[in-house]
């Protein structure tokens, strides 16, 4: 427990929160793109629907690329490009994508908005949880509270593929705001919930509870700093998203 007490500790006090937030781009922009070039044999697409769809596929790989070898801000402009000329459903992965490049950057206000528009534009409930998850997370450290909370609270239901990352990021944010007994009592649940497909977001929320019960969480900086760990992969629903075409190559 010493153990789970310092890391959670120094996570608290640390300046790498909203890094967090961009181990979830590599894996989600890569997994969205496989489901979409594996809707082989979807009919009912005009050919110049196929045409627009194979030109955002290959510009979205060729973006994904840059972005794994040179980051997201150098893959900042192509990500741009889709946004504005991609069918909707690459749009989307473009700005989330977008909105990861900014958040290195620190740029949050710019960040969140493209998590925003992304959230809004995609057909894929998946994605859209997962830009919303980002916003708040995002904001998490500078929002008041009742701002968190009610970005938090529509990804927090039983279908809610982050509803338990969602309800830990609420738990820092009470105990961010002070709300020492509200926070430990979500980090109670959490640290004995069964949903919960991760240990360590178990072993956090022990070790945030031992330092509310010693006191030390009353110490924290104004800016509570959460280390929350993003979901590591998670299923999309099947059947291609609304806009994808039939890959004719398969």
């Amino acid at each position: 427990m010493v153990d789970v007490f310092d890391e959670v500790e120094e996570q608290l006090r640390s300046d790498r929160y909203k890094s967090l937030a961009l181990k979830s781009l590599p894996w989600v922009g890569a997994l969205a793109a496989v489901a979409i070039l594996g809707a082989g044999g979807w009919a009912g697409w005009t050919s110049y629907q196929q045409s627009q769809t194979d030109k955002a596929t290959e510009a979205y790989q060729t973006a994904l690329t840059t972005s794994q070898k040179s980051g997201p801000v150098a893959a900042f402009p192509a990500f741009e490009a889709i946004s504005k000329t991609g069918t909707p459903t690459y749009k989307a992965l473009a700005l989330f994508q977008m909105g990861g490049a900014r958040l290195e950057q620190n740029k949050t206000a710019e960040a969140v908005a493209y998590f925003d528009q992304a959230a809004k534009l995609s057909s894929n409930p998946v994605l859209a949880d997962l830009a919303g998850l980002n916003s708040a997370l995002a904001l998490l450290d500078t929002a008041p509270y009742k701002d968190v909370e009610a970005r938090l609270t529509p990804l927090m239901g039983e279908k809610s593929p982050y509803r338990v990352q969602a309800k830990e990021a609420l738990a820092f944010a009470k105990l961010r705001a002070g709300d020492l007994v509200g926070a430990r009592g979500d980090f109670l649940v959490l640290s004995s919930s069964l949903d919960n497909s991760s240990d360590e977001i178990r072993e956090r929320a022990r070790g945030a509870m031992a330092m509310i019960d010693s006191g030390s969480a009353k110490d924290l900086p104004a800016v509570v700093k959460a280390a929350l760990a993003l979901p590591p992969t998670a299923a999309l629903p099947p059947g291609p998203p609304a806009d994808a075409a039939p890959n004719t190559a398969q």
